[in-house]
């Protein structure tokens, strides 16, 4: 239930940073200013008794995210990619939330999936191994199915997970309703709808069919893509609980110093994530959504290999192109474009002046260019951001959400293999490849195909419905009262106008 009593689920999690010593790292991390400081310490201490232990073997901050439960755990993962932002120590101490968290029991796996598969365990896998990772959600075993002898990777949804993640996400919907009560200037950031979409996120990572269906559709889409990999799942050996797929060996991403010791070019793989996330993005518009170190692996020859797809992005093919002008624009410097693209797509309201976004873009722009990834402070640069939207009053675009936060977290991965990349750079051949291919005389073509084969599948229908509008034109008092307003005339003419265009398109292609 999102009522009151998340109050004190809200006043444990303070509680809990201020007990396990999480709290002051944090504002350490930050580089908090001192009125900020006065205030946690004054709201956060006299309720420390009430905060969870945790861990006392693990750094404060992992120690406080782990005992918080599985939502916590999940932002972890994200700013754990970030150094830049939270400080190499904290990126550290949170980075062994991608894979590195407290198993459940063998035992307990093994029933689960004997319960999911409907038999033992010995009759499915020669060999099963205790657990190799172990996340927010799941945990992995390796094992060697005993019919085709073929290695595999066997996930296995944590018992309780459910009602532990619901606990946190009803306490965060809470938040977001307290937000917006005390401050309603943060209503354009609809916090309420970002709770609403992390929901509907997580709750399908729970359900290991989806992410089974998810790696198979991606897997088809990325066939021809150079120096990536995508384990294939076993469709037998799965269901809702349990995930069978091809055991992917390899080093881990986040290891930089593994994959220089290897032989590894950390500068080509780093472009190549980048490079990678944009072109599924943008060229498909289904991409890898939780693409963090954990999840990450490059191959013996160079391959990278992404596995764990509970978190898949889509965006359609209108707000793809609308992404991509922005990034473009962006790239050549064109601030009055990104500008023009913004207002146009609707994401600045139409009483703002244009020119102004313009030049706060250029402010944003600017810095970055020429400079390598260690003379810019992505904390800042955020900051400014935001500053922007607010200034702006821009709303918070719940469809870009993954795609957002996945660009933050790749660039995260990318810099930590290699410090100096500069992402404008590795982002361009991509995105000017893609705006050639969709913007210009060829996708127009395309777009007039699709609007040609969209009439033509309603065909049958468009003689229907122009003589039931020409009846009722003609016997308005004959029809019912709760039939929509009498049809203008240049609906008629436009019935008229699609009927003739798809009886041409047919003509023709016959």
């Amino acid at each position: 239930m999102r009522g009151p009593h998340n109050i004190w689920r809200l006043i444990r999690t303070g509680a809990t940073f201020e007990r396990t010593g999480a709290m002051e790292a944090v504002l350490n991390a930050v580089d908090a200013p001192m009125r900020l400081r006065v205030a946690a310490r004054v709201m956060g201490w006299p309720f420390r008794w009430l905060g969870y232990k945790g861990d006392p073997t693990l750094p404060p901050i992992t120690r406080a995210i782990t005992a918080l439960g599985p939502a916590y755990i999940k932002f972890g993962q994200i700013l754990s990619t970030r150094a830049d932002v939270v400080g190499p120590e904290m990126a550290g101490q949170l980075r062994m939330l991608q894979d590195r968290l407290p198993p459940f029991p063998t035992d307990i796996a093994k029933a689960a999936i004997e319960a999911e598969l409907r038999a033992p365990v010995d009759e499915l896998f020669s060999e099963f191994s205790e657990p190799v990772a172990a996340a927010s959600i799941a945990q992995v075993h390796r094992a060697r199915v005993r019919e085709t002898g073929r290695e595999v990777a066997v996930k296995v949804v944590r018992p309780g997970i459910g009602p532990a993640f619901q606990r946190d996400i009803d306490a965060f919907h809470f938040g977001a309703r307290f937000i917006e009560l005390l401050s309603p200037g943060a209503r354009r950031l609809r916090p309420r709808d970002v709770v609403r979409h992390f929901e509907q996120t997580v709750t399908g990572e729970q359900d290991l069919r989806l992410e089974a269906a998810a790696a198979s559709e991606f897997a088809e889409n990325t066939a021809g893509d150079a120096g990536f990999q995508v384990p294939m799942p076993h469709w037998g050996l799965s269901a809702r609980r349990v995930m069978t797929a091809d055991w992917a060996e390899g080093l881990p991403m986040g290891d930089r110093d593994a994959l220089i010791a290897a032989g590894h070019d950390t500068q080509a793989l780093a472009r190549r994530v980048i490079q990678l996330f944009l072109s599924h993005a943008l060229r498909d518009g289904f991409f890898h959504a939780d693409m963090h170190h954990g999840n990450l692996k490059v191959a013996p020859n160079g391959d990278i290999i992404a596995y764990d797809f509970g978190i898949m992005g889509e965006i359609d093919d209108y707000t793809r192109r609308v992404y991509a002008q922005i990034l473009y624009g962006f790239i050549q410097r064109d601030y009055r474009m990104v500008a023009r693209v913004h207002f146009e797509a609707g994401y600045v309201p139409r009483d703002r002046d244009e020119a102004a976004f313009a030049r706060a873009l250029r402010a944003v722009g600017e810095p970055i260019f020429g400079a390598d990834a260690t003379r810019i402070s992505m904390g800042n640069l955020l900051s400014y951001l935001f500053e922007v939207t607010e200034r702006f009053g821009m709303p918070t675009r719940t469809e870009l959400i993954l795609l957002q936060r996945t660009m933050v977290v790749v660039e995260g991965v990318a810099r930590s293999i290699d410090p100096n990349l500069n992402i404008w750079n590795a982002a361009k051949p991509v995105v000017s490849d893609y705006i050639k291919a969709s913007v210009g005389p060829k996708a127009a073509v395309s777009d007039l195909t699709q609007v040609v084969q969209t009439v033509s599948r309603y065909g049958p229908l468009l003689p229907r419905i122009v003589e039931r509008a020409l009846w009722e034109r003609a016997h308005p008092d004959e029809v019912p009262d709760r039939r929509p307003a009498k049809r203008p005339d240049w609906q008629l003419w436009l019935m008229g106008a699609s009927t003739l265009a798809l009886g041409l398109g047919i003509g023709l292609a016959i």
